[in-house]
């Protein structure tokens, strides 16, 4: 790639101010991150992640298994918030530094271009205060590493780097399936030439290896993660173009407004800067086609982001970049805000509002826990019936409390940890944010109680089944499970699936 041509571009800025703003930017933005990964509260998906580190896997339920991995070494350090978020908390600020370099080896006449970027990424949103540990978190780290390689080598035409490019897509490959959609990115640009074939070749030979551990955990549990991801979780899907423009306000809310005008307004310099922006505009547009028929998750986008600011440095002059980072930490302060006070206001202050129950909820939780276990038997079992509440009461628990009833179609870990077999005739303590109808229970208990407990001013259920009849339960249940959840297709090769064979029900 040749930058040369732009050459006038940059010109009058000086390196060391950019230098010392970036490093300032740099270590400020640390400490906010490690303040908020420290207080805020764990939330529901984090602790159902947490879970997996707690019983390291080849695979889980809904994903590949790397974030179980990550999670089951800072775990091993402590449980506590800071320590489950460090990772995600050193990131982007890592991912900042591979922007700046990255940047300065392609326009190295003038680095104050590439720490106005770099200060100008700290300051985004998202990446200053989305410090929550999640499935997400090694996928955008090593879609990051694999991209950078990918560049570098697309730089130097140097082989080697494409074997990095492979092995950190085969990583990102067991975060999360979207690292699919930078694979493709890499066959888009690289299929034209003999050459590009070789490198095609060396990606995916390096890839596959890592990626087969996922095909084989599959292949062995009911195919759990491909139903979640292909078939259950896209059976209401529909044509709506409001998705459609949902998805480009958040693009250009993730974006912030100035940077999406400066993209639209250098469209014409895409074709030089090929081998960068197929790395966001491939997975970018066919986020926009999956748009038309159900909504984006703003996290699903984050991967792809670094190269969209990569190419938005290599088209834009340092006062430009040091514009946009001042408005974009004017653009940051609410945000900040928002964060700060739902972590140090009292919950009272937030009762007219509807975040209300949630922040009580999350910040009460170990009360919460501590009431539970008052007066339960001593073979007595804490349930909840949503995987949110049953994945957060355990962190703060300190032990699994899984999910009763049928649940949703995510979050179906309970499926391959959980025996109900082992709960027959006992009492079962089952938790839920609302109000509970003992009719809905009776037929899996001799008797059932219903109880509330009361949190600042938001009110909890509760109820005691005694003598738990599993024969019921999976003839009502766990066969309704199999049914709607593990139908899984003909054409799929399966070795086993613990699930149906636990509890000895036929294939769908």
């Amino acid at each position: 790639m040749n930058f040369n041509s732009t050459r006038s571009l940059y010109a009058g800025t000086d390196p060391v101010r950019a230098r010392q703003v970036f490093k300032w930017t740099f270590v400020i933005t640390l400490l906010i991150k490690m303040w908020l990964a420290a207080y805020f509260p764990m939330t529901g998906d984090e602790a159902f992640f947490y879970q997996w580190g707690v019983f390291p896997a080849w695979g889980y339920s809904d994903h590949p298994p790397m974030v179980g991995w990550l999670l089951f070494v800072l775990n091993s350090i402590s449980a506590h918030p800071l320590s489950l978020r460090f990772f995600t908390v050193l990131m982007w600020s890592l991912i900042a530094l591979g922007l700046v370099d990255l940047l300065r080896r392609l326009v190295p006449y003038q680095e104050a271009v590439a720490y106005r970027l770099g200060t100008l990424f700290l300051l985004l949103p998202f990446t200053l205060l989305l410090n929550l540990v999640t499935t997400d978190t090694p996928l955008i780290f090593f879609i990051f590493l694999s991209g950078y390689c990918f560049i570098r080598g697309t730089m130097s035409d140097r082989l080697p780097w494409f074997f990095g490019a492979g092995i950190f897509l085969g990583c990102a490959l067991l975060s999360k399936y979207f690292a699919g959609l930078l694979a493709i990115a890499y066959f888009v640009y690289l299929c034209r030439s003999r050459r590009g074939w070789l490198k095609l070749i060396i990606i995916a030979g390096c890839s596959a290896p890592l990626f087969a551990i996922t095909i084989a955990f599959n292949a062995n549990n009911c195919w759990t993660n491909v139903m979640f991801n292909m078939i259950n979780r896209n059976e209401n899907t529909q044509l709506s173009f409001y998705t459609v423009g949902e998805y480009v306000l958040m693009m250009i809310y993730l974006i912030t407004p100035w940077v999406f005008v400066k993209l639209l307004r250098s469209g014409g310099m895409m074709i030089q800067r090929g081998a960068i922006v197929v790395l966001f505009v491939v997975p970018f547009l066919l986020f926009l086609l999956l748009s038309m028929e159900k909504t984006i998750g703003l996290h699903w986008v984050l991967g792809f982001m670094p190269f969209l600011f990569l190419f938005i440095g290599t088209t834009t002059n340092a006062d430009d970049l040091r514009k946009y980072a001042k408005w974009t930490a004017w653009f940051s302060v609410p945000h900040f805000l928002f964060l700060a006070a739902i972590t140090l206001l009292p919950t009272t202050l937030w009762k007219d509002y509807a975040l209300h129950d949630d922040i009580v909820f999350h910040k009460q939780a170990p009360s919460i826990v501590s009431t539970l276990r008052r007066g339960l038997p001593a073979d007595g079992a804490i349930m909840a019936r949503a995987y949110t509440p049953a994945a957060l009461l355990s962190y703060h628990a300190g032990e699994y409390w899984p999910t009763f009833g049928t649940g949703k179609f995510h979050a179906r870990q309970d499926d391959l940890n959980v025996d109900f077999k082992q709960y027959a005739g006992k009492t079962i303590r089952i938790f839920d944010r609302r109000a509970i109808n003992p009719a809905d229970l009776a037929p899996y208990f001799s008797s059932v109680t219903v109880h509330t407990l009361e949190k600042d001013g938001v009110t909890f259920w509760y109820a005691d089944g005694k003598d738990f009849n599993y024969e019921v339960y999976r003839e009502r249940i766990l066969k309704t499970i199999a049914d709607r959840y593990y139908r899984i297709p003909s054409f799929l090769p399966v070795y086993g699936c613990q699930f149906l064979e636990r509890y000895d029900i036929k294939r769908p």
